[in-house]
């Protein structure tokens, strides 16, 4: 039992990883919509959530092109929450989840008016 903690607490430990499990603690979104309000590259924002796919953290689910990915258990918001509080920050909040621009999911174009136009 020690060692599955550690485990994931490892997975945990990675900022980009943190950053996501924070992001998702707001609903789901897709590898655009977190690549966008993270400020990284795709690929990048990939790799991480395989990795937190792997420790069973996340679901994903396919609409049409985009794969959506949500927090399995949001009981992992309190770890987020407790190591904030913990590093001296503000405590976790559960906002709900804003449109990004740059993000070229359907939700965040109509929302932020970049819709795109059927030529």
């Amino acid at each position: 039992m020690i060692a599955r903690q550690a485990r994931l607490l490892r997975t945990l430990s990675h900022p980009g990883r943190l950053a996501i499990v924070a992001a998702l603690g707001r609903g789901e979104a897709c590898v655009c919509h977190l690549a966008a309000a993270l400020g990284r590259s795709q690929p990048y924002v990939s790799q991480q959530l395989a990795i937190l796919r792997a420790a069973g953290l996340l679901t994903a689910r396919r609409q049409g092109t985009f794969t959506y990915y949500a927090l399995r258990d949001f009981s992992v918001l309190g770890v987020v929450d407790l190591a904030g509080r913990l590093a001296g920050g503000p405590s976790f909040t559960r906002a709900r989840r804003a449109p990004v621009r740059g993000c070229d999911c359907p939700a965040c174009r109509v929302a932020t008016g970049e819709e795109r136009h059927a030529q």
